[in-house]
C-alpha cells in the first residue's frame, strides 16, 4: 500500500502525519527485531530503529514549534506493518527483510515529499533531507541483505 504521506498541504498536518508514520516504522521495527533469527541481522535493525526514534525526537520538535500536538500512537497501518513482518516469519529472514524493505519504501517516498514541501523552512528541509538519507541507507541495506541470504 502506497504512503499518501508528504502529499498534505499544510506544514501541521504533514509533520502530525510523518510523526504517525515513525511510530508505524518503529512497531515494524520492533516486530522485526523480535522475529529475526539471526541475531547479527537482528543488531543492524536495532540501529537503524534508533535512526527513527531520532526522527520521531525531531518531528517531535518540530510539532511544539508549530504549537500542533504531537500524535503519540500509530494509526491503522500500524497493523500493515507488523502484519507483514509476522506473515514474513514464516518463511524466514529473508522474507522479513524483503517485507521490512516494502515499508521502508513508504518512509523514503514520505520524506522525499516532504524534503519539497512548499511550507519546509530550510531547517525542516535539512532535516528531512536526512532522514531521507537515512531511509534510502535502510532500504539499501534490506534489499541487499535479503538478496545475499
Amino acid at each position: 500500500m502506497a504512503t499518501t504521506v508528504g502529499q498534505e498541504r499544510e506544514i501541521e498536518t504533514l509533520v502530525q502525519d510523518l510523526i504517525i508514520l515513525e511510530r508505524d516504522a518503529i512497531a515494524a521495527y520492533d516486530s522485526t527485531i523480535e522475529k529475526l533469527s539471526d541475531a547479527a541481522l537482528s543488531s543492524q535493525i536495532a540501529q537503524f530503529r534508533r535512526d527513527h526514534l531520532q526522527h520521531l525526537d525531531v518531528l517531535n520538535e518540530m510539532a511544539a514549534e508549530l504549537g500542533i500536538p504531537a500524535p503519540t500512537e500509530g494509526d491503522a497501518k500500524q497493523m500493515l506493518t507488523t502484519g507483514k513482518i509476522a506473515l514474513a516469519q514464516l518463511m524466514g529472514d529473508k522474507m522479513i527483510l524483503k517485507a521490512m524493505k516494502t515499508n521502508e519504501d513508504d518512509t523514503v517516498t514520505a520524506y522525499s515529499r516532504a524534503a519539497n514541501h512548499a511550507d519546509a523552512i530550510e531547517k525542516s528541509r535539512a532535516f528531512f533531507a536526512k532522514a531521507l538519507a537515512d531511509e534510502e541507507r535502510h532500504r539499501a541495506w534490506m534489499e541487499q541483505t535479503a538478496a545475499a541470504l
